[in-house]
């Protein structure tokens, strides 16, 4: 790790927006701990198109990221929206990219854990979750979850698994994140920023 401020990366690919709004409520829970931040970035579609067809800046959203963000962080969420019970293929052809850092060790040692979004109740959410972390743990890192002494994770109507957070993106909330599913992932972006300080002691 280089010897800049020491940053909980969150990276993931959201299409209507549901996931990149679990994304700032992470980032709002790792602004809780005292000495590290919260860098948001995002992955850019892929496509069958053989040209490059992405802006080399988002029009919105956050930056797209680089290896180097993710080589450099100190603690590490994922996120996606599920597709067929697995992530997105976006954020998939990203990690899929990083077999140098695998090939080091780079990130071994480091908290990562995983978030998602689904448009139906019980549209994959949990085994999005468990497939999300298996090249975490190839990586070599340290798993996080949400334990049970968050309450919302017991009171939740909508989103929100011991797994990591998630969101039922047609809910009774319009779409928008529920009170229970934004304390789940503040939940979650604290844990992993202190997991993410005393491993890096």
């Amino acid at each position: 790790m280089s010897e800049q401020e020491p940053y909980v990366l969150i990276l993931y690919y959201s299409r209507t927006g549901h996931t990149a709004a679990l994304a700032n409520q992470i980032a709002r829970g790792v602004a809780r701990v005292e000495g590290m931040t919260a860098r948001v970035r995002a992955v850019p579609p892929v496509s069958p198109d053989t040209e490059a067809s992405q802006p080399a800046v988002p029009d919105e959203g956050a930056p797209w990221a680089t290896k180097d963000d993710l080589a450099n962080c100190t603690g590490l969420a994922i996120g996606s929206p599920t597709r067929f019970g697995n992530m997105a293929a976006p954020l998939k052809y990203f990690l899929d990219t990083t077999g140098d850092l695998w090939l080091n060790g780079t990130l071994s040692g480091r908290p990562a854990g995983a978030f998602t979004s689904t448009g139906s109740l019980h549209g994959g959410q949990e085994s999005t979750l468990l497939t999300m972390m298996m090249p975490l743990l190839h990586h070599g890192m340290v798993l996080c979850g949400v334990p049970y002494s968050e309450q919302a994770l017991s009171a939740t109507r909508t989103g929100g698994t011991p797994y990591g957070p998630s969101h039922w993106g047609e809910s009774d909330t319009g779409g928008k994140l529920s009170d229970h599913e934004k304390a789940i992932c503040q939940t979650f972006g604290e844990r992993l920023a202190r997991l993410a300080i005393k491993l890096a002691d």
